[in-house]
């Protein structure tokens, strides 16, 4: 068991790393040689700052908001719990003192920020067995939310059991030394990960997480990474 702990833990997630990162550079040199095609885009009525109104479009979602005002909720509360998920990741970092300019506990929302995530992607997932979405829904849309879910669904078991059950054996400061050795390429797995009968929810949640990470590059969710751009051009 120790064995494929270190193995998911620690090989898996330099190995997620690498195909991310080869997964992201080939998808945009692919781009990048694809011959011109017409346009399709729906232009938006031309606004000034350009970015600004680009910006406003990519994540207040105007077009979602208007048509689909449930799915638009559910949207920003995924949305918003993720980036504050992202914040907490970033002070699992030692030295990372950018959101430290007040005093707060890692992780921010004392455990509803990740129940609130998963209600969105319940929501999420379940509106894709109705219909009409069904009909334009492919195994991808479910293996992505399904593969989400899990991931956070382990991640926030880890800060329940730490808030909520007073399971306190794996703490903050053990992801901090986990997370910093592998940033600077000198894996340390704290003890407390061989010796806490909870440190399972570790294992999947990082393994989840790998698969997610090495199969993002390929997936549809990388529109994510043009969006912005994509917004800009609408605006003319």
């Amino acid at each position: 068991m120790q064995t494929i702990t270190y193995l998911i833990l620690v090989p898996m997630v330099y190995l997620a790393y690498l195909i991310f990162v080869l997964g992201i550079i080939s998808r945009m040199v692919k781009i990048w040689r694809a011959p011109v095609q017409p346009t399709t885009l729906q232009i938006f009525p031309e606004k000034k700052p350009k970015w600004l109104w680009a910006l406003h479009d990519s994540f207040l979602l105007p077009t979602v908001r208007k048509h689909n005002p449930v799915l638009w909720f559910f949207l920003m509360i995924f949305h918003i719990a993720l980036l504050l998920l992202i914040i907490g990741h970033l002070e699992l970092f030692k030295g990372f003192t950018f959101f430290q300019f007040w005093e707060h506990e890692i992780f921010l929302g004392k455990g509803f920020v990740g129940l609130t995530m998963i209600i969105a992607l319940l929501y999420l997932l379940f509106r894709r067995f109705a219909s009409p979405t069904r009909q334009i829904s492919i195994p991808e849309d479910y293996y992505l939310l399904i593969l989400i879910f899990l991931t956070v669904l382990f991640g926030s078991q880890m800060d329940w059991a730490r808030r909520w059950y007073g399971y306190a054996e794996l703490s903050p400061s053990d992801y901090q030394t986990y997370l910093t050795s592998l940033l600077f390429f000198r894996p340390e797995l704290p003890s407390a990960v061989y010796q806490t009968g909870h440190s399972f929810m570790l294992v999947l949640h990082v393994f989840f997480a790998n698969l997610f990470i090495m199969f993002f590059p390929f997936s549809k969710i990388m529109h994510s990474f043009f969006s912005i751009p994509m917004n800009r051009l609408r605006r003319g």
